[in-house]
């Protein structure tokens, strides 16, 4: 049995291209690859994510061998037949966030992971401008020192993420093999069936269709840095889903409409994610023209609709004082015993009351 590497310890890998994996994307590849590699280990839990890998090529950690060699900085790149490739994995990061003592709402708990409600408000990992006061910090008081940190990510855990303002459920990986788990059905998006995902958010204006499917390209927007857009879809080729260019990354949201309000001025939409974008159902609902109520970023220029709704409506929309979406439902394989585990989440207090106001 191959001994198990150490996370402490920086290592590199040198792979040969064979004949049919000549032409794929250089992630795709070093995340079979090295997953292949890990496995024939004996420690497949060690090896590291697409996602971290084309973090990796973009910090200049994979080397084409040549005279002289010559690091490889694009993922999207092809690779081709008897090329041999140098790849770099860091330790861990040895820093890590503090763990506090934060209320959680645990949902469902076991040995290998926790479910939870995050509350509107709360940041799920430190970054620069949140430091602490975080959903990690919080897993970290509660979980102690069991969290998944696999790869040298610095997110304890998360396989996922919520705005922080948007409300609702929350899966965390407690060890490094249900974080590959529950990363990879996270990855797939529900394409094998496993990961099933429904928001609930209050959105201006009744969409029409009332059942449809949004399919737009995001991209950071060109005009202010901190919001997305949609673009126009484009064709692309399976294995180029996660090429990220000036045309965007797929995005698909598919909605329908479940009750309405002050005589069409809002409308309950339940929607459910094909993709995982970065703000994917706030920008796809103002992409068709119906913004969710109360986003301060992709929601600006509704004070005419506003204006429109009842009184004690319009007190409670400005009482929500963030974007009126919430994560409902989450529904996972478990990634250890495989049991099929469903979450529901009724909405929170604040959207509810808006949902009563509304529906005088």
């Amino acid at each position: 049995m191959s001994a198990v590497l150490s996370p402490t310890e920086e290592t590199r890998h040198t792979l040969t291209i064979a004949s049919d994996e000549s032409g794929m994307r250089l992630d795709k590849y070093l995340t079979e690859a090295l997953a292949r590699k890990f496995a024939e280990e004996e420690n497949a839990a060690a090896a590291p994510s697409r996602a971290r890998l084309k973090q990796l090529i973009e910090e200049g950690q994979v080397a084409l061998e040549a005279s002289p060699p010559r690091l490889l900085t694009d993922a999207s790149a092809r690779v081709k037949a008897g090329e041999r490739l140098t790849v770099t994995l860091p330790a861990p990061a040895p820093t890590k966030p503090a763990g506090q003592e934060i209320p959680l709402d645990v949902v469902y708990e076991d040995a290998d992971l926790i479910v939870v409600m995050k509350p509107a408000g709360l940041v799920v990992h430190p970054a620069p401008g949140n430091p602490d006061m975080t959903l990690v910090n919080a897993l970290i008081a509660h979980c102690g020192e069991t969290l998944s940190g696999i790869g040298g990510e610095r997110r304890p855990g998360i396989v996922h993420r919520l705005d922080k303002e948007t409300s609702g459920l929350m899966v965390v990986a407690k060890t490094d093999r249900a974080h590959r788990g529950l990363a990879e059905q996270f990855a797939a998006h529900g394409r094998d069936g496993k990961l099933t995902r429904a928001y609930k958010a209050l959105v201006w204006g009744v969409p029409s269709p009332k059942r449809g499917t949004v399919d737009a390209n995001i991209a950071r927007s060109s005009h202010n840095r901190m919001k997305m857009a949609a673009l126009k879809p484009r064709t692309r080729r399976d294995d180029e889903e996660d090429d990220d260019n000036a045309a965007g990354r797929r995005a698909i949201t598919h909605y329908e409409v479940e009750r309405v309000f002050a005589d069409g001025l809002v409308s309950l939409v339940e929607c459910r994610l094909e993709t995982g974008r970065t703000h994917q159902i706030r920008v796809h609902m103002t992409h068709i023209g119906h913004p969710v109520l109360g986003d301060p970023t992709y929601g600006t220029g509704m004070k005419t609709r506003a204006s429109k709704l009842a009184e004690p409506a319009r007190a409670a929309l400005a009482r929500l004082n963030r974007q009126a979406l919430h994560a409902w439902h989450l529904g996972f394989e478990h990634p250890v015993t495989g049991e099929r585990l469903d979450f529901n989440a009724p909405l929170p207090e604040d959207m509810e009351k808006l949902v009563n106001e509304l529906t005088v």
